[in-house]
């Protein structure tokens, strides 16, 4: 079943606190996901941002818009109890809890007019999701828009440039130093482009291969890396391109003794997003919660 959105939560959570006890998020919690049909692995799904579970994220809101409305109280941390205006909705209760429903309400209203308009057509709009579903969906799309726009300004750079490049991610990712690294003469590789010296012993070695094309890279060009690097007694390998790799270039670099990574162009964007090579930060949010622990009287 598709996880439903926190709307959706909102007249079952309602209903479930109508017996007027008190009642803990994680009980609440666990009675819709089982309602809903979720499985374990859908409740546990995490958020893009990995921080917290998208389920629990969901009920969450759906209790605090419920608190908004006046429906339901807060008791203490965790723990709410259904209100005599929560009752009184449950005695002609809509098919469905919404955000214009909860309208009527005028301690909703004045929460909602704090923040800004939504319109609430289709699955994708800003009212189906959360407030922290849709910023990490607007993240999501500014970093797609810049991975594009990356991946097109790094397909217009010479070959040697995109060697350095290339370089410069593999350092910023750790491998190595710039006084462990090198680039092959150009032009005269061997199908080597480069080399990162892993260890400051030299005990072990990352061969590069930088292709900066436009058509897929086939099970070849990826033979020939292979065997240049047969040829240093390497065993680690990393093949970057602008392009894309072919079914038959990944399926042969799995099955090959060598460990030979394959990077195409759209991971190499956003590896330089991550790594902050040929972008810049302009602006950066953070997201807080209530510290608990501070409230916390003697």
């Amino acid at each position: 079943m598709a996880m439903p959105d926190f709307q959706a939560l909102m007249l079952p959570m309602l209903q479930f606190s109508a017996d007027g006890a008190e009642h803990t998020t994680k009980e609440v919690r666990s009675v819709l996901a089982q309602q809903m049909g979720l499985t374990p692995e859908e409740c546990e799904e995490l958020l893009p941002s990995g921080q917290q579970p998208r389920f629990s994220n969901r009920v969450a809101w759906a209790k605090t818009h419920l608190e908004r409305a006046g429906l339901l109280q807060k008791i203490r941390r965790g723990v709410f109890a259904i209100t005599d205006a929560g009752k009184r909705a449950l005695d002609n209760p809509p098919d469905r809890i919404d955000i214009r429903w909860l309208f009527q309400f005028p301690g909703f209203a004045d929460f909602r007019r704090r923040t800004p308009a939504d319109d609430d057509d289709g699955d994708n709009a800003p009212m189906s999701q959360t407030p922290e579903e849709a910023l990490e969906q607007a993240y999501q799309q500014i970093r797609e828009d810049l991975a594009a726009e990356v991946l097109e300004q790094v397909k217009m750079v010479s070959p040697r440039f995109f060697e350095r490049l290339v370089l410069d991610v593999m350092l910023k990712m750790g491998y190595g130093s710039y006084r462990e690294a090198t680039l092959g003469p150009g032009g005269a590789d061997a199908g080597i482009d480069g080399v990162i010296q892993e260890d400051r012993l030299g005990l072990d070695f990352i061969y590069i291969q930088a292709k900066r094309w436009e058509n897929p890279v086939g099970r070849p060009e990826i033979q020939k890396f292979v065997g240049a690097l047969h040829g240093k007694h390497a065993r680690k390998g990393v093949f970057i391109t602008t392009s894309t790799f072919t079914t038959e270039a990944t399926e042969f670099a799995a099955t090959i003794d060598s460990k030979v990574v394959l990077v195409d162009g759209l991971r190499l964007a956003q590896l330089m997003i991550d790594f902050n090579v040929g972008v810049s930060p302009t602006h950066a949010f953070e997201i807080k919660r209530i510290d608990s622990d501070y409230f916390t009287e003697e």
